[in-house]
C-alpha cells in the first residue's frame, strides 16, 4: 500500500481518497495551512508517507512541511512555482509559439505615463491581473484610462501577495463572451476537462469571471482533438505533471490564458475513464513504487 500526503483543501482529498484507495494507495490530509506546527515535535514522521501529491500553495508553510514530510511530490516546489507565475508562462508559451492572449507584464511601480501607453495598445475594455494570484483574486476589467489607472493605483499601494512576494501584474486583452475551459493534463495526456460557465442571472448582472470558486459552474465535455492537443503541448513545454490548462475559445481564437499546478479534482464524470488508474500510476512511480505490502 502506498501512503500519499495530500496538502489540498478537503474538497479534493475526500474526491480522491476512495478511488485511489480501490487502487492501492492510502491517500492522507496532510495541510500545511490552518495549523500550529511544533518545530521541535513534528506533527509528521519522516518516514510516513511515500509520496506526497501536489505541493503546498503557500510556498512559506510548504517549506515547513516539506521538511518533515520528506517525500517526493507529484508535482513539486518548482513546477508549482513556474505554474504561479502567470508571466513567465505567458512568455514561455510565446517563445513555444503556442497561443496565448496579447499581454503586458508590468513589474510595479512604473510611472503613470508608462501605464497609460500601456493601456493604449490594447482596444478597450482590458483585463488587469496580479500576476501570481489564484481563484481570480484581484482581477479587474478597466474599460477607460481613468479607471484603468485607479487600479493600478490600487495595486500599487496594496498589492503584495504573501505567497511570493511578488508585486507585479498583466495587462491583457478581454475577450468578450470566451467560453471558457479547465483542461486536465496527467504526465504529458489528456485526462479530462470541463466547461465553466457562469449562471445566466450572473451574467446579467455583469459579472465575467469564470472561476468556480467565483460561482461559475463546471460542467464535463469532450473537447476536440485540437484543444487537448494544445493542452498537452503546453503540459510539455512547462514539464508539470499534473496540470490545469485554462483555454479560452472566442471568434475563431483559441488561447491558452492560465495554467494550474495546484488543480482542484472534480467530480469523476468530468475525467476520463481511466483517469484514476492513470493518476494512481503516477503516484506509484512517484514514490518509486515504494510503500508497504497490502
Amino acid at each position: 500500500m502506498i501512503d500519499l500526503a495530500v496538502a489540498n483543501d478537503q474538497e479534493t482529498f475526500r474526491r480522491m481518497r476512495d478511488p485511489l484507495a480501490e487502487r492501492g494507495i492510502a491517500v492522507h490530509h496532510v495541510p500545511a495551512s490552518g495549523r500550529v506546527v511544533d518545530l521541535t515535535d513534528p506533527p509528521w514522521e519522516a518516514d510516513e508517507y511515500d509520496a506526497g501529491f501536489v505541493y503546498p500553495g503557500r510556498l512559506m508553510e510548504g517549506g515547513v512541511a516539506d521538511a518533515f514530510l520528506e517525500v517526493p511530490w507529484l508535482n513539486d516546489h518548482e513546477t508549482v512555482l513556474t505554474s504561479r507565475n502567470k508571466a513567465e508562462v505567458l512568455a514561455r508559451l510565446e517563445r513555444a509559439g503556442l497561443p496565448v492572449p496579447d499581454s503586458v507584464y508590468v513589474s510595479n511601480d512604473v510611472d503613470e505615463t508608462i501605464l497609460a501607453e500601456v493601456f493604449e495598445r490594447f482596444e478597450p475594455p482590458v483585463v488587469v491581473k496580479p500576476n501570481s494570484t489564484t481563484r481570480g483574486v484581484g482581477v479587474a476589467k478597466a474599460s477607460d484610462l481613468d479607471s484603468f489607472l485607479g487600479i493600478c493605483d490600487y495595486l500599487s499601494l496594496v498589492h503584495d501577495y504573501r505567497a511570493t512576494g511578488d508585486r507585479s501584474f498583466l495587462v491583457q486583452e478581454y475577450l468578450p463572451e470566451a467560453t471558457d475551459y479547465r483542461v486536465m493534463v496527467l504526465e504529458g495526456e489528456y485526462v479530462g476537462a470541463v466547461e465553466r460557465r457562469l449562471p445566466e442571472e450572473a451574467v446579467t448582472e455583469g459579472r465575467w469571471k469564470h472561476n468556480v470558486h467565483r460561482g461559475a459552474e463546471a460542467t464535463g465535455v469532450d473537447l476536440p482533438d485540437e484543444h487537448r492537443a494544445l493542452a498537452e503541448s503546453v503540459a510539455a513545454e512547462l514539464e508539470i505533471p499534473f496540470v490545469g490548462v485554462d483555454l479560452l475559445e472566442a471568434d475563431g481564437r483559441l488561447v491558452v490564458n492560465e495554467t494550474n499546478a495546484r488543480p482542484t479534482i472534480d467530480e469523476a464524470t468530468k475525467y476520463e475513464a481511466d483517469f484514476y488508474d492513470r493518476l494512481a500510476g503516477a503516484i506509484r512511480a512517484t514514490a518509486g513504487d515504494g510503500g508497504s505490502p497490502d
